[in-house]
């Protein structure tokens, strides 16, 4: 496989989200660049917070739409396309309502699962081959429910989510420069053996 050269982490902008779960790509994205010791700034032309960080010996761009969820393809097709990045070397991190706080998985293609993020990247990029790592969340229907899964992904997880949330994201930073070297299958056992 071809490494991953982009890391796109969906949320919606503004200090008023910035701690709802449907942000948990953007806290991935701050987590590697604190890391790495990268700086995230906007750049128009791209549409979001972009930065550059060396992970390996391979330059990797980190991106974070400004479009709002549901137009983050317009900022990833418009990055992707001026650095003539492959779907298959984009790895885009989100929320996932289907895991558990604690869990991430990886996995290549697929659908969007009603994610609005996933779908609007799909359709403007044409494709479905880029990599995915999902970050758990867990559902309404398990952890409060009474609440409607808009209002969900857009309220921050108890204290104890948080810490779960974080965890994982920490395993998954573990995984990334395996990813980024082309090594999927290793990321990807890695990260599911230690969920």
């Amino acid at each position: 496989m071809n490494g991953i050269r982009l890391v796109v982490g969906l949320g919606n902008p503004g200090p008023e989200h910035q701690l709802d779960r449907h942000n948990a790509g953007f806290w991935f994205v701050e987590a590697l660049a604190h890391q790495r010791g990268a700086t995230l700034a906007r750049e128009g032309r791209f549409h979001g917070d972009v930065g550059r960080a060396r992970i390996g010996g391979a330059q990797v761009f980190l991106l974070e739409p400004a479009t709002w969820m549901n137009r983050s393809g317009q900022a990833v097709v418009a990055l992707a396309h001026f650095y003539r990045i492959m779907p298959d070397e984009i790895l885009v991190v989100h929320d996932e309502l289907d895991l558990p706080p604690g869990q991430a998985k990886l996995k290549k293609g697929g659908g969007h699962a009603g994610h609005n993020g996933l779908r609007d990247i799909q359709a403007r990029l044409g494709s479905a081959d880029f990599w995915r790592l999902r970050i758990g969340i867990g559902h309404p229907r398990d952890l409060q429910p009474a609440q409607q899964v808009a209002d969900f992904v857009l309220n921050r997880p108890s204290r104890e989510q948080q810490r779960a949330i974080d965890e994982a994201i920490d395993r998954a930073l573990d995984c990334l420069p395996e990813l980024v070297a082309g090594n999927a299958a290793a990321a990807t056992m890695r990260l599911h053996t230690r969920n």
